[in-house]
């Protein structure tokens, strides 16, 4: 075995008493999941969102601004956590890895109303170092469905995910502080040793600063207007833009919605077949498999919510689509708004709603006309 100073410098063993990864040459690796598991756990812990009262003027709740309620709310707990997170040194760099998905548990309540307590969940299904913190995907959902159940619900859509975006902030923080600690072995020469190890340190202390930053940031844009959709493509950002329109049918609201989500009668005016599970979380195919997505929240004759996608686009990324029923003494209003939607699609994403659903639903069923407008 060669000895120090003679040979190739990068098989050289130095004569110290741990003979370990001399020269921070050789990869070594920590296991940091049991910890990030423990922290994850802490950080959302009966972890206070905040309440309305503190917020700007918006006109999305105006009647809790009057003074007749407030929206409080919290995330409870960590519901289910997997994934895991190494740290790696290889050649004197550290590597960070993590990737989780996590369910967490959160409550809410108007205080000026009912002050009945109402619960859902979020989830958020990659966390990784793949992705900008900003871009992390968070479905909120409730576990039924009311007025105000949905008034917490678009709270935490619009308040609630950046304050959990700054818990997520805070873990990858504390991840990169706590590991960069003794995982980089001192070289020989102790001044050399001391300068690599503090240049290390400065390094990954401007990455979890960054890191904070990110989490600021992203608190700072908090709005209560509805966002322009979730950019859940990994490693890039998405141009996104939302669609809102109303359509008019001739029909009562429960045939409507027995159109849109019955695979006999989505069938029928695709044209093509449907694979449809029509309940909360679940999947369906459209178009041969053009559309896909899943059942997000559905309420009989009032409501369809889902997570949307066209096949060709980016992977992981879906819209979510709104479809809202209001039936009235001759017709049923339908209002669909959908965010989220790649930039580059929006026109023809609008064309084709009105092509390939509303018109091809009125022309099979003969929801466009009522036969009094007929004679």
């Amino acid at each position: 075995m060669a000895k120090w100073g003679e040979g190739d410098p990068r098989w050289i063993v130095e004569e110290r008493p741990d003979a370990t990864n001399v020269n921070n040459w050789h990869w070594t690796e920590k296991n940091a999941t049991p910890w990030s598991k423990e922290r994850l756990h802490q950080l959302f812990k009966d972890f206070k969102i905040g309440n309305l009262k503190f917020l700007p003027k918006s006109n999305l709740f105006p009647w809790i601004l009057a003074g007749q309620g407030e929206i409080e709310c919290e995330v409870n707990a960590v519901d289910t956590c997997t994934g895991e997170a190494t740290v790696n040194n290889r050649k004197g760099k550290l590597i960070f890895f993590y990737e989780w998905e996590l369910v967490l548990k959160w409550s809410g309540r108007l205080l000026g109303n009912s002050k009945l307590s109402h619960k859902g969940k979020l989830t958020i299904p990659n966390l990784s170092e793949e992705n900008e913190l900003s871009d992390v995907e968070i479905t909120v959902t409730i576990d039924e469905s009311n007025d105000e159940s949905e008034t917490l619900k678009q709270f935490m859509y619009n308040v609630g995910r950046d304050k959990v975006r700054q818990q997520l902030g805070a873990y990858i923080r504390e991840l990169k502080e706590e590991y960069s600690k003794n995982l980089i072995l001192p070289k020989k020469g102790a001044e050399d040793s001391q300068q690599a190890v503090n240049a290390n340190a400065n390094a990954h202390s401007q990455e979890a600063s960054n890191a904070r930053n990110a989490a600021q940031k992203a608190a700072s844009n908090t709005s209560l207007s509805s966002p322009k959709g979730s950019n859940s493509a990994v490693g890039c950002k998405l141009d996104v833009r939302t669609l809102s329109m109303t359509e008019e049918f001739r029909c009562r609201a429960n045939d409507l919605y027995n159109v849109l989500t019955r695979s006999d009668m989505l069938t029928a005016f695709t044209r093509a077949p449907a694979k449809v599970d029509a309940v909360r979380g679940g999947e369906f195919a459209l178009y041969g498999g053009t559309v896909l997505g899943k059942f997000e929240e559905l309420v009989p004759e009032k409501k369809i919510q889902q997570s949307w996608r066209l096949k060709n686009w980016a992977s992981g990324h879906y819209s979510n689509v709104v479809i809202e029923l209001e039936e009235t003494s001759s017709s049923t209003m339908m209002t669909l708004m959908q965010t989220g939607i790649p930039a580059s699609e929006y026109d023809a994403m609008k064309t084709n709603w009105h092509r390939y659903y509303w018109h091809s639903i009125k022309q099979t069923f003969g929801f466009g006309s009522s036969i009094s407008d007929a004679l």
